[in-house]
């Protein structure tokens, strides 16, 4: 007998992550309860439905699930979410309960790692100041010395899934990757043909600097305005991590100084920007609006991942992306 599941996510987000395809899959491999996503409070004014479900496929707006959810929930036993962090979902009562949690984090960060491969490519072309002075000045300017993409040296700041991605992804081109990671091991950073570098160096020595930290507690603005001043001429940073992990407004006052260097950010604290931010009107800032991540079709992805650990899961089989409460604990 199959066991019973439900699809508990914002209602919004459950057609991009579990499209016609995945429902079949995930139909085969269980008895799904409704054929449409439920939210919390939906879920807790059916619990018949609860009482029954063993398997819960989730994503982004998913339930809380504290102790007055678990109660109507006896007989859960594995939720796969669909997306990345799952601490908006989880609770003391859950891990109490030693419910088995898998995450597509993994899936996600491929997006990210694409997404920062191009905007890494693009700025060794120096794309960006090229766009902003051509707008300003309405002619050409082919005197900037351009670094390419031969020789020249990109940072990478922390080797979580994203930062490491993004180096196999750098592999192709003849770049010197450096890294900064406190937790990093030299068999790592040989595996991935790298060199582990401070955090200071990696803001002196490289012509792009990627920032992949994840937002803790001690990460709380770790990149200061020091290091935006310590740049090469011409370098650019590039953030689709989390924006209070820079300190802007000492990176904002360097950059009023430093109209050389280029910066990207995916992602701001606040996020957006308040309104009057500096950071909108800079004309070496760069503003795309949390775009890195999984959108469109990249979410079903997130999906089949969830379908592939339940898969696993049903035959006994090793989980690739099972979260643990230590876990969950470093995840942005």
């Amino acid at each position: 007998m199959k066991p019973k599941s439900l699809f508990l996510l914002g209602n919004g987000r459950f057609a991009d992550i579990y499209g016609d395809a995945e429902l079949a899959a995930i139909r085969a491999l269980t008895d799904v309860l409704a054929d449409r996503a439920m939210s919390r409070k939906e879920a807790m004014e059916n619990p018949a439905l609860l009482a029954d479900c063993e398997i819960v496929f989730s994503g982004w707006g998913g339930p809380r699930m504290d102790a007055e959810f678990l109660a109507l929930a006896p007989k859960l036993r594995a939720v796969f979410y669909g997306a990345g962090s799952v601490k908006k979902i989880i609770s003391d009562a859950f891990w109490e309960r030693d419910i088995v949690l898998t995450s597509s984090w993994g899936a996600n960060a491929v997006p990210v790692a694409e997404f920062t491969l191009a905007q890494i490519l693009f700025s060794l072309k120096l794309g960006w100041r090229h766009m902003r002075e051509i707008r300003m000045n309405a002619k050409y300017n082919r005197t900037l010395r351009v670094p390419g993409a031969y020789g020249t040296t990109i940072a990478v700041i922390s080797l979580g899934m994203i930062g490491r991605l993004v180096c196999e992804y750098l592999k192709p081109f003849d770049v010197h990757v450096i890294a900064y990671d406190p937790f990093a091991k030299q068999s790592d950073a040989d595996a991935l043909g790298i060199r582990l570098c401070s955090l200071d160096a990696c803001f002196r020595e490289a012509h792009v600097v990627s920032l992949h930290t994840p937002w803790l507690k001690e990460t709380e603005k770790m990149i200061k305005g020091e290091h935006f001043a310590m740049m090469k001429e011409n370098a650019t940073f590039i953030n689709t991590s989390r924006g209070a992990i820079v300190d802007e407004a000492s990176m904002i006052a360097v950059l009023q100084e430093r109209s050389d260097i280029s910066v990207v950010l995916d992602v701001t604290y606040p996020e957006p920007p308040v309104e009057g931010s500096l950071l909108y009107t800079l004309p070496n800032v760069y503003l795309t609006p949390h775009i890195a991540g999984s959108l469109g079709n990249e979410c079903r992805r997130m999906g089949q991942y969830a379908i592939d650990e339940c898969r696993r899961y049903l035959q006994g089989e090793p989980l690739h992306w099972q979260v643990t409460k230590e876990l969950a604990a470093r995840m942005a």
